[in-house]
């Protein structure tokens, strides 16, 4: 198993130099692979032997040593599932290079959620005027939605959605949470409405009353 170790050192051993922590460090190495090989030697492990030039343990095959030694590993086969929305809320801005064929089709979309990819986008979603005049978009907030990422790309492909507002305000910002964690807040239809009382003022009769427990 991989071994950090953490050293701590004072004036003291600044005044001592390098070499001073560097033979430190190499005693602990020591110690620590010398711990090892007598706990191999407990739990009776076969197919390891030491050598003079290394003081280290020698796996002849990793199937012999004991699972805690083990670093499991797995990969992914499917996508069951996806979780995620693939909607983000982010700034619009130019390419970088200016003389690149990219510059004249795309725009780059940075998500406020770091987590989330910078995509590129199509110019034809972002506003007219976006190319002559970026700065006035600089804190307009967008809900971008990634379609595509390729695996030799560092940047997916999306489309923008909708314009939320500036930056900062309250119902942009709180829009954009709701879209990015797939929040339905659209106004509800006709039929749902007529399932509510149409006779108003509407109170609470007797009789259900008495067989409900009064939390008010």
């Amino acid at each position: 198993p991989d071994v950090i170790i953490e050293a701590q050192f004072d004036d003291n051993d600044a005044e001592h130099g390098q070499d001073h922590l560097q033979d430190m460090l190499t005693d602990d190495v020591k110690k620590l692979s010398l711990d090892i090989g007598e706990k191999g030697k407990a739990a009776g492990v076969t197919g390891v032997h030491r050598t003079k030039q290394d003081d280290g343990l020698k796996v002849n095959d990793p199937r012999l040593l004991p699972d805690e030694f083990l670093q499991r590993t797995a990969k992914v086969v499917y996508i069951l599932e996806k979780k995620h929305s693939r909607a983000a809320t982010g700034f619009i801005k130019l390419l970088a290079d200016r003389n690149s064929e990219l510059f004249k089709r795309c725009a780059m979309f940075s998500p406020v959620d770091h987590r989330v990819p910078r995509v590129y986008v199509p110019l034809a979603d972002c506003p007219p005027d976006f190319v002559s005049k970026p700065e006035a978009y600089s804190q307009m907030l967008f809900i971008c939605r990634i379609v595509d990422w390729k695996e030799d790309s560092n940047f997916a492909s999306g489309q923008l959605c909708k314009s939320l507002g500036q930056a900062g305000e309250i119902e942009p910002e709180s829009e954009g949470i709701l879209m990015e964690y797939g929040v339905d807040f659209s106004d509800f239809s006709p039929e749902v409405l007529e399932c509510l009382p149409q006779n108003l003022p509407w109170v609470i009769s007797p009789g259900e009353l008495a067989k409900r427990r009064d939390l008010r």
